[in-house]
C-alpha cells in the first residue's frame, strides 16, 4: 500500500499532503493537551509496531505481495490522534531511510494509512464495542475495526491510482503516471485486501491487542500504569522474526520499479521516467555486502532505534 514516487502526479501529492496538514495539526494539539506523560512512550511503541508489522510481507493472489499496517491497533491502544502521529512517524522513517513509500507521495501515504485507517478503524471499534460490551464483543470489535480500516485505506489508494490516467496524459494520449484506471486499480487492490490482507490485519491486531491486554492492561488508551518491559520484549521478538517477510516473492501491486513497468506495459510513462528520484540509505531493507536475512534484521532494529530517538528528540524539544 506504500505508494512510490511518480505513480501519482505532483498535484495529486500536493493536494493529499495539504489535506494532512490540518489532521497533523489537530493531532499534535490533541496529544499535547490530553495525552498523559506516562503514556508518551506508547507513541514510540505504536510506531515501532506499525513499522515492524509492515515488514512482514505475505504472498497475494496474482503473484503480488501485501502486508498489514497496524494503524487501527495504534488507534485502539492510544487513541486515533496519537495513532496518526505514530503511523506518520513510521511512514517517514520508511520513506527516508528504506525507500518504502515515496517522498513526494508521503502525504498521500499518510492520508491513507495515518488518517483514514486509524480514524475509521477507531470509530468502528467504538461503535461495535459500545454495543457489545463483553469480552467477546471487544475482541469482535478489534477484528472488525482492523479489517474494515485497512480495506478503506486500500480503497483510497486504489482511487488515487485509478484517477491518474483519467486526469494526466501526454500529447499522445498515454498516461503520465499510474497507467491503470479505476476498473483495474480497484479490483486489483481490493480483492486481495478483502480476501487476505484484511484477515491478516485483523489477526495481527487481535493478537497484539490480546497480548498487551494480558501483560499490561492499563496500557489501553485510558490507563495509568504501564508495564513497558513485556511490550519491549514483543518488539524485540518481532525484530528477530522480521526476515519472515522475505519469504514472500514478487512486488506489491502499484509499487513496481520502472524496469518492471516497461516489462508489463512495453513503455515507461513519461511522468515516471522523468520524475523525482530519491536514493534511500538502505533501500528495500537491505545492506550492501550483508546477507539478506541479517540485513533485514539490522534494518528492522535500525528503524526502531530511529523511531525512538526521533520521538525522544521531539519530546525534548516540546519541553523547551
Amino acid at each position: 500500500m506504500h505508494i512510490p514516487d511518480n505513480f501519482l502526479s505532483p498535484s495529486t501529492c500536493a493536494v493529499l499532503g495539504a489535506a494532512m496538514i490540518p489532521a497533523w495539526k489537530k493531532s499534535i494539539i490533541k496529544v499535547n493537551k490530553n495525552f498523559k506523560k506516562k503514556k508518551l512512550p506508547l507513541l514510540g511503541v505504536c510506531a515501532a509496531f506499525s513499522f515492524l508489522i509492515m515488514m512482514f510481507n505475505i504472498p497475494l493472489p496474482g503473484g503480488t505481495t501485501g502486508h498489514a499496517v497496524g494503524a487501527v491497533l495504534a488507534a485502539i491502544l492510544i487513541g486515533p490522534y496519537a495513532a496518526s502521529i505514530s503511523i506518520t512517524t513510521a511512514l517517514l522513517i520508511q520513506a527516508l531511510f528504506f525507500g518504502d513509500g515515496g517522498i513526494l507521495a508521503f502525504g498521500a501515504n499518510c492520508f491513507n494509512m495515518a488518517f483514514i485507517m486509524p480514524f475509521s478503524g477507531y470509530l468502528i471499534y467504538k461503535y461495535v464495542s459500545d454495543r457489545f460490551n463483553s469480552k467477546k464483543g471487544k475482541l469482535a470489535a478489534v477484528f472488525a475495526a482492523s479489517y474494515i480500516g485497512v480495506n478503506l485505506a486500500a480503497l483510497a489508494a486504489a482511487i488515487e491510482f485509478g484517477i491518474q490516467p483519467l486526469l494526466f496524459k501526454d500529447s499522445a494520449g498515454l498516461p503520465l503516471y499510474c497507467p491503470y484506471g479505476l476498473k483495474v486499480s480497484i479490483p486489483a487492490m481490493m480483492i486481495p485486501h478483502l480476501l487476505v490482507v484484511g484477515v491478516l490485519e485483523g489477526i495481527i491486531t487481535l493478537g497484539i491487542y490480546s497480548y498487551i491486554k494480558k501483560v499490561s492492561p492499563d496500557s489501553i488508551y485510558e490507563g495509568e500504569k504501564i508495564k513497558l518491559k513485556p511490550i519491549y520484549n514483543l518488539i524485540i521478538g518481532l525484530v528477530l522474526l522480521s526476515p519472515i517477510g522475505l519469504l514472500a516473492s514478487g512486488t506489491a501491486w502499484g509499487e513496481w520499479g520502472t524496469d518492471e513497468i516497461k516489462d508489463i506495459l512495453g513503455f515507461i510513462p513519461k511522468g515516471m521516467q522523468n520524475g523525482f528520484n530519491f536514493n534511500a540509505i538502505m533501500p528495500d531493507y537491505n545492506l550492501r555486502g550483508v546477507n539478506e536475512i541479517l540485513g533485514y534484521v539490522v534494518s528492522a532494529a535500525a528503524g526502531i532505534l530511529i523511531i525512538f530517538l526521533l520521538l525522544k528528540l521531539v519530546k525534548k524539544m516540546s519541553r523547551n
